[in-house]
């Protein structure tokens, strides 16, 4: 069989040796470079991170409500295994009731001048005494475990003027906001500088965990802090004819607390962070 003549003249092969052409894809090589892999999805930890950043804007700052919002949508979604751990681990599966002050550990996921992510680490039976945050706005999530919490915000922030301190000055009137067991996976808690529970005590009632977010964090050169205090019952203490005392307080869980110093059974050991790491990039 000839040869098919094709447009202007062209001579076409026959049918049955004619060959496609299919264009060859560009290798690696060719197009200049390693083959490209989809972009990975940052961790859980890597987005709590990049939302600090983004929300906390260093001393005197207090997040905005949308802001507090985001932050607590995203701890809330939160998991162990976010920041590398898991209920399995030994340390969760302990039951050592006998020791009545073991030491408590902590880790440092990331600081700067502006915010901390900080993870705690209560056996049972542990506790955090009463103490404060002074100019912080603090998110607080329950990984691991169970615990009571008892907080309180100061009952008037001009104690001299309204009588919400004792006549000695060494008693501040303050109010109970919580007194309650919680237990993971629960919700985030957030305190402020003068609302939420600034001043509280923590207490293991197994062992935990708890992903602390500091806005800012402690600092003594710029004045915050950590203060103790004990509380004393508002009934307990003989002050009497004071403004507070009246109609608008009732209803009112009221305490005195009284500054201490730092409790000397209290140990907090450092250890190094071995979860998943954040990049600042």
């Amino acid at each position: 069989m000839g040869a098919e003549v094709g447009v202007a003249g062209v001579a076409v092969p026959p049918a049955a040796k004619r060959r496609r052409v299919v264009a060859a894809k560009p290798t690696a090589a060719a197009s200049g470079g390693r083959r490209q892999r989809p972009a990975r999805r940052p961790t859980g930890v890597q987005r709590l991170f990049q939302a600090c950043r983004a929300v906390f804007q260093g001393p005197g700052t207090v997040p905005a409500p949308s802001e507090v919002d985001l932050l607590r949508a995203i701890l809330d979604r939160m998991r162990p295994e976010d920041v590398g751990l898991s209920s399995d681990m030994a340390f969760f599966r302990a039951r050592d009731v006998a020791q009545q002050n073991p030491a408590i550990t902590h880790t440092t996921i990331y600081k700067s001048e502006k915010f901390s992510m900080v993870i705690l680490f209560l056996p049972q039976n542990a506790v955090i005494p009463l103490h404060n945050h002074p100019g912080m706005t603090v998110f607080s999530k329950l990984l691991l475990g169970s615990m009571h919490i008892k907080s309180y915000d100061w009952a008037d922030p001009d104690p001299a003027e309204s009588g919400a301190s004792s006549p000695d000055d060494q008693l501040r009137l303050a109010e109970l906001v919580v007194d309650d067991d919680f237990t993971a996976p629960c919700d985030t808690s957030v305190l402020y500088p003068t609302a939420g529970g600034n001043m509280h005590r923590f207490r293991a009632i197994a062992p935990c965990a708890i992903l602390d977010i500091l806005g800012p964090p402690y600092s003594i050169e710029e004045d915050r802090d950590c203060t103790y205090y004990t509380d004393v019952p508002y009934s307990e203490h003989p002050v009497t004819g004071t403004e507070l005392i009246g109609s608008e307080q009732e209803g009112r869980r009221l305490a005195w607390l009284k500054e201490v110093d730092m409790p000397r059974d209290l140990k907090m050991c450092p250890v190094r962070y071995g979860g998943p790491q954040v990049s600042e990039r």
